[in-house]
């Protein structure tokens, strides 16, 4: 397309761009992300052609960027965290499932945001996974991240048909807290189906189960957890995985310590138990979501989130699709509410430069309240500086 000045004189021919961005949490979705910035960028090059690919690595808005790329969206009441019915969705396309472990166990799904680090069970993400089955899935991308639990997976091993049962032979209290009663698990149950199914751990998370940097210690006090808890949780996860030797010997140890297993409080080592791969979050959902064939049709690609910060470079989607561009020779620029990178970092990273909010608007409140049309204002200036 050919992009001229408000005389008329051509300037430069423009491909198209492709905005490939995550979520800004608590402010834009990844879909309305991709919205603002295609609206901003029009205002400047009211032809341009711009393809949108919402992402997520795993985490929360999984499923909403599987169903904006063509997965079909499927709802089915499961339990939330403490028992309470919730309206959870997975995403379906072909015999391929997408399961976001957040949409049934997540932080946003406990009552009235009270946190419960203890109590928390993961039996609802169980549940949904067992609904892909019900839908013919056959590889299921189970993306795990925002969890309100710390139960290493026991509730969501038990609504596929686990059993884990104190010295009474009585089922242990849900919850992470509950695993410190545990005598014997039983996996019998199963269900038949699990076998024969690819199960895809997909995690920007990379700690073991337990210890200095497993589940509980880490993550445990965001979800509520006291010091006192975290020594209660990583003993009850210890001792948990040390009653799956019973069951299934010694991988039971193998895969407490394997990259992925304290994702989303341990839920990782109840999928790895089942024979889930692991693989990072990005890489994974850019192959289902097709970006390396939306990347051959386009010559520019914005990606970016939230925060652009340390953490970003350790498996986040802007790192995953910035690396993917440029080993596929693609110009990266960023959008996010504030950077914490500086030039040479983002460089490093394959991304050309970036464009926070708060270059715009300094308060920070004020960023999150407006993200949307600040956002469409950075879009312009990026058009402005790459396009024209």
């Amino acid at each position: 397309m050919q992009v001229a000045d408000a005389a008329g004189n051509d300037l430069r021919t423009v491909g198209r761009v492709l905005v490939a961005a995550d979520k800004f949490k608590g402010s834009l979705t990844a879909v309305q992300v991709a919205e603002r910035v295609t609206a901003g960028l029009r205002r400047v090059v009211p032809d341009l052609d711009v393809e949108s690919l919402p992402v997520a690595d795993g985490g929360d808005g999984t499923v909403d960027a599987a169903v904006a790329a063509g997965f079909e969206r499927r709802e089915v009441r499961v339990a939330g965290p403490l028992g309470n019915e919730v309206t959870a969705a997975f995403a379906l396309r072909g015999d391929t499932a997408v399961v976001e472990m957040a949409e049934a166990s997540g932080l946003q799904r406990l009552p009235d945001g009270v946190l419960a680090p203890l109590t928390a069970s993961t039996y609802g993400s169980g549940e949904l996974l067992r609904a892909a089955l019900d839908a013919g899935a056959r590889t299921i991308v189970f993306g795990v991240g925002g969890s309100a639990t710390t139960d290493g997976g026991a509730g969501m091993l038990s609504a596929l048909g686990a059993r884990f049962l104190d010295g009474a032979g009585n089922p242990v209290p849900p919850g992470g807290g509950g695993l410190a009663e545990l005598a014997r698990a039983d996996l019998s149950g199963l269900d038949p189906r699990l076998p024969a199914v690819d199960l895809v751990l997909a995690s920007d998370v990379d700690n073991p189960l337990t210890g200095p940097k497993g589940a509980p210690a880490v993550y445990g006090p965001q979800k509520g957890a006291s010091p006192d808890d975290v020594t209660a949780l990583d003993a009850a996860l210890a001792h948990y995985a040390k009653v799956l030797e019973q069951a299934i010997g010694a991988r039971a140890e193998e895969h407490a310590a394997s990259p992925g297993a304290g994702a989303a409080g341990g839920i990782g080592y109840g999928a790895l138990v089942l024979g889930a791969r692991f693989r990072p979050g990005i890489e994974v959902m850019l192959d289902v979501l097709g970006f390396a064939p939306a990347l051959e049709r386009v010559s520019l690609v914005i990606t970016g989130e939230g925060s652009l910060d340390m953490q970003t470079l350790h498996g986040k989607a802007p790192a995953g699709v910035a690396a993917a561009a440029r080993a596929a020779g693609k110009e990266v620029v960023a959008v996010c509410g504030r950077l914490a990178l500086p030039p040479e970092t983002l460089g490093r990273a394959g991304i050309r430069r970036a464009y926070p909010l708060t270059e715009l608007e300094p308060d920070v409140a004020k960023c999150i309240a407006d993200a949307g049309p600040i956002l469409e204002r950075v879009a312009e200036n990026i058009a402005r500086d790459f396009l024209v």
